[in-house]
C-alpha cells in the first residue's frame, strides 16, 4: 500500500503534457486514489443523509417534503424543511421519481439531448452504456461513486469515487473507460448539470457517441443503473461501513469484481455480466 501511496504523489495535476487520467495510467493506479478526502457535515446533517438514502431505495417516489415529514413525524427529528430539502437535493443529489422539483438539476443554459433509448432493442454489448453518481454513506464523512454500466450484459465497465460531484471528474471517468472498452454507440445519462454541461456533452459527441438523456422527471428511464446501486448498497455499503477513503476504495473494488465476475444476475439468465459482455463480442467479432 506505501507502493501505491507513493505513486500518487508523483501524479502532477498541472502536467503540461499528460492529463491526470493518462499519468493514473501509466503509474498503474486508480483515479479515485486522488479523492480520498471525505466530504464533511455535521454529526446529525450525517445520520439524516444516511437514513434518507436507505429511505429513498424503498420510497423512490419521495421527494424533499415527503422525506420531512418522514423524518419529523415517523422518527421524531425536530427539523426544518430548508434543511431537509439541501441535504436531499444539493447534497446528496437525490430526485423522486415523480415530477416536481429535482436534485439532479441542469443548468438551464445548457443543452439537453433526447432519451434514445425507449423502445429501442438492446442487442449487444458496447451498444448503449449509461451512467449516474450515487451517494455514498462511510462511518465519518461522504463520497460520491460514478460508475459506467453496459446495459446489455449489466457489466460495470468502470467507477469512481470523489468527494466532489463535478464535471470534470465525470468526462474523466468516461474517458477512462473509453480507453479501456473502445466505445459505445450511444451513451445515456440524467439531466444532471455534470451531464449537460459542455465538458461532459462535447467530450461525448467529439467521440462520435450518440448522447441520450433521461426525461424530465423520469427517474426510472436510468433504472438499470438505480438497480445497480440498491445492489451496491444493500449487499455492500451498509453492510460493511468504510472507516475512511482508502477502505471505502478498497471494499467497492471487491464488490464490483464479485459483481462482474462471480454474482449471477437473474435478469441474464443466471449468468455473470463479465462472461455475457465478453461472450456478445467474441459474437461480433
Amino acid at each position: 500500500m506505501k507502493g501505491v501511496q507513493q505513486r500518487r504523489d508523483l501524479v502532477e495535476r498541472d502536467h503540461p503534457a499528460l492529463s491526470v487520467v493518462q499519468q493514473c495510467l501509466l503509474l498503474g493506479i486508480h483515479r479515485s486514489g486522488l479523492y480520498y478526502k471525505p466530504r464533511q457535515e455535521s454529526a446529525l446533517n450525517e445520520e439524516l443523509m444516511r437514513l434518507m438514502d436507505e429511505h429513498y431505495l424503498q420510497h423512490p417516489e419521495k421527494g424533499a417534503p415527503r422525506m420531512h415529514t418522514w423524518l419529523k413525524k415517523d422518527l421524531g427529528y425536530d427539523i426544518s424543511p430548508k434543511r431537509v430539502a439541501r441535504l436531499y437535493y444539493e447534497v446528496m443529489g437525490l430526485r423522486a421519481v415523480l415530477p416536481g422539483p429535482h436534485t439532479s438539476k441542469r443548468n438551464k443554459e445548457h443543452k439537453v439531448y433526447p432519451y434514445l433509448l425507449r423502445e429501442l432493442p438492446i442487442t449487444h454489448s458496447n451498444q448503449v452504456w449509461a451512467t449516474d453518481i450515487t451517494y455514498i454513506p462511510m462511518a465519518k464523512g461522504f463520497m460520491y461513486l460514478m460508475a459506467v454500466i453496459d446495459l446489455y450484459s449489466r457489466r460495470v465497465l468502470h467507477w469512481s469515487v470523489s468527494n466532489t460531484m463535478e464535471a470534470v471528474w465525470c468526462k474523466e471517468v468516461v474517458e477512462e473507460t473509453i480507453l479501456q472498452y473502445g466505445k459505445p454507440e450511444i451513451f445515456n445519462t440524467d439531466q444532471g448539470a455534470q451531464f449537460t454541461s459542455d465538458v461532459f456533452s462535447q467530450f461525448i459527441l467529439e467521440q462520435g457517441i450518440k448522447l441520450s438523456m433521461d426525461g424530465k422527471g423520469r427517474a426510472t428511464d436510468n433504472a438499470f443503473v438505480e438497480r445497480l446501486w440498491r445492489s451496491v448498497k444493500y449487499e455492500h455499503v451498509y453492510l460493511y461501513p468504510a472507516q475512511d477513503g482508502l477502505q471505502l476504495y478498497q471494499g467497492l473494488d471487491r464488490y464490483f469484481r464479485y459483481y462482474n465476475e462471480q454474482r449471477r444476475h437473474s435478469s441474464l439468465g443466471d449468468q455473470r455480466p463479465k462472461e455475457v459482455f465478453e461472450a456478445a463480442l467474441k459474437s461480433v467479432a
